[in-house]
């Protein structure tokens, strides 16, 4: 599939398509649209024809250094030098490179905010970009070093090396890590390509970089918030819960739409359920001390895990629902500096703003991960009680099929999960509010968006691996008592998920193996969206 960009309408769900890799191990491929094109060839020429002499005004960037140095002239005749001496300064990113999605999404975005025909760069330009994101050409790109403001100069300059062919500038092509130059020749490309005015501020004078990480975090917080609920409802059944908490009378009276839509979820998967009825919450599990043949007594009312999951996946819903909103916008906004607009009577116009400052990807960011941190937490609660036998209700201690003390069970898992809702609640801790002054103070107020990103990212692919397990331990803890309680069944949504579990990752039934492989397979579930799948199609869309 070919996504055209136009700079108003490309989605979150297409730039993760064209960023990662579907089923098959393709990538859907880019293409400019075809009217963008004109107009910024309209555009481009215009520039070529009015601003491209010694007399024209100076307007930041086309024909002026840039920060302090905003005053300064510079002749045409070092314009192509003044593109590659940008690149030079700029590119003084440290640490490891991004991961390929983030690098791909970032091209991506690079040029279709250029397709806004806003920023003005030649259209050779954002051509040369596609054909490289499409023929896997991925620039080797740092990850420290901006403070998204003035955009991501420092990641994004590696980008722009890229593009004219720079010595220094490094790829990573068809696996493996080369020269650029090399990958550009490998690839049947011409190596050099110059730059024009405007052409290197235009790639690098942008918050690119911090978008393509919110635009990866937030498609991946969508998909896990579904899923949490799935695991919510098979803890909930594990522990023979009270389903009480999820009546729709509960949610009107307190009518959040994201709670309202937890619980619908809920019941939907466990509606039916006998799980969670008072005859099973009778019999008697392995660990409970409780005399053969009485009664357990009424429950009345679940731990807050359970009761008020909704209270709590509910505004990660919401939470979710105004953070695409601010994603969606930035992907289809130009955010460098200055930026052009056509004339009623013909003709552009340059006028200097501040599109490149990254607030509002810093502070979508910090609501992502403080979001999710909170959802790996009530996640990681469930599990702690999946493994005690005192607050489980009987379930086998540390979910263990086995030999005691020969085997050790499921508690090294939940340790494992406890150490990523940790290190979750200090990355959650806001970098929006923080700012440092840079350049000798032209940059007085900067975002810090690309370190929000970043840290969300990390949120959240520790919160898909915290509920990966729940999915994992639930599912052990009810093939555990399946013999036991095998007369009073689970509901559809949640016998569907466990049947899916099942299909990949067997129950262990024989005391400790290498969990390690099973905690990895369970993320590749969550990650393949197979629990979902599984459970949509046997009760339909979950909200």
């Amino acid at each position: 599939m070919t996504v055209k960009i136009d700079g108003r309408r490309l989605s979150i769900g297409q730039v993760a398509a064209v960023a990662r890799p579907n089923g098959n191990g393709r990538f859907d491929k880019a293409a400019l649209h075809l009217q963008s094109r004109g107009k910024l060839e309209q555009a481009r020429a215009f520039i070529d024809a009015n601003w491209m002499n010694d007399d024209a005004p100076l307007m930041y960037s086309f024909n002026t250094g840039v920060g302090l140095f905003k005053e300064i002239r510079v002749p045409m005749a070092d314009m192509a030098a003044y593109q590659e001496k940008s690149i030079l300064a700029h590119a003084t990113g440290v640490g490891e490179p991004f991961a390929q999605d983030v690098t791909r999404a970032t091209m991506l975005l690079r040029a279709n905010a250029f397709a806004s025909n806003y920023s003005g760069p030649r259209v050779e330009v954002v051509d040369r970009l596609l054909a490289f994101l499409n023929a896997g050409i991925h620039p080797v790109i740092p990850q420290k070093g901006s403070v998204g403001a003035s955009g991501d100069l420092a990641p994004l300059a590696y980008l722009a090396a890229t593009i004219c062919g720079m010595d220094k500038a490094e790829v990573i092509y068809k696996g493996k890590r080369m020269p650029a130059r090399s990958a550009i020749a490998k690839a049947g490309f011409e190596v050099d390509f110059p730059l024009g005015a405007k052409d290197a501020s235009a790639l690098i004078n942008g918050s690119t970089v911090s978008l393509a990480l919110a635009v990866l975090a937030t498609h991946d917080a969508r998909r896990i918030a579904k899923l949490a609920d799935i695991t919510l409802a098979l803890s909930l059944e594990a522990l023979r819960g009270e389903k009480a908490a999820f009546d729709p009378r509960v949610h009107r009276a307190r009518p959040h739409p994201g709670q309202a839509k937890v619980a619908r979820n809920v019941l939907r998967l466990v509606g039916d359920s006998k799980r969670c009825d008072q005859a099973a919450r009778d019999l008697i599990f392995p660990d409970e001390a409780r005399q053969p043949g009485s009664k357990a007594p009424p429950r009345v009312q679940d731990v807050y895990s359970l009761r008020c999951a909704p209270q709590v996946h509910g505004p990660v819903a919401q939470a979710l629902d105004y953070i695409e909103g601010i994603v969606t916008t930035e992907i289809n906004s130009a955010t460098d500096n200055p930026l052009m607009f056509e004339l009623d009577e013909g003709g552009y116009t340059v006028i200097s703003g501040g599109h490149f400052h990254g607030a509002y990807v810093a502070q979508a960011m910090d609501l992502l991960g403080i979001s999710m941190a909170d959802l790996s937490s009530i996640s990681e609660r469930r599990l702690a009680r999946l493994i005690d036998p005192t607050m489980s209700y009987g379930l086998p201690r540390n979910l263990l099929a086995g030999q005691r003390g020969l085997n050790t069970g499921f508690a090294t898992v939940q340790c494992s999960m406890s150490a990523l809702v940790m290190e979750n609640r200090h990355l959650a801790t806001p970098g929006s509010v923080d700012s440092i002054p840079g350049k000798s103070n032209a940059e007085d107020h900067v975002s810090n968006s690309t370190w929000c990103a970043r840290k969300a990212r990390t949120i959240v692919e520790n919160t898909e691996q915290v509920v990966a397990v729940e999915a994992l331990m639930a599912a052990q803890a009810l093939s555990l008592v399946e013999p036991i309680a095998k007369d009073y069944p689970l509901g559809t949504g949640t016998s569907a998920a466990l049947k899916a579990i099942r299909g990949v990752i067997p129950a262990a039934l024989d005391g400790d193996r290498w969990y390690h492989d099973e905690i990895a397979t369970a993320l590749d579930l969550a990650r393949s969206n197979a629990i979902v799948d599984a459970v949509e199609a046997a009760v339909g869309p979950l909200e």
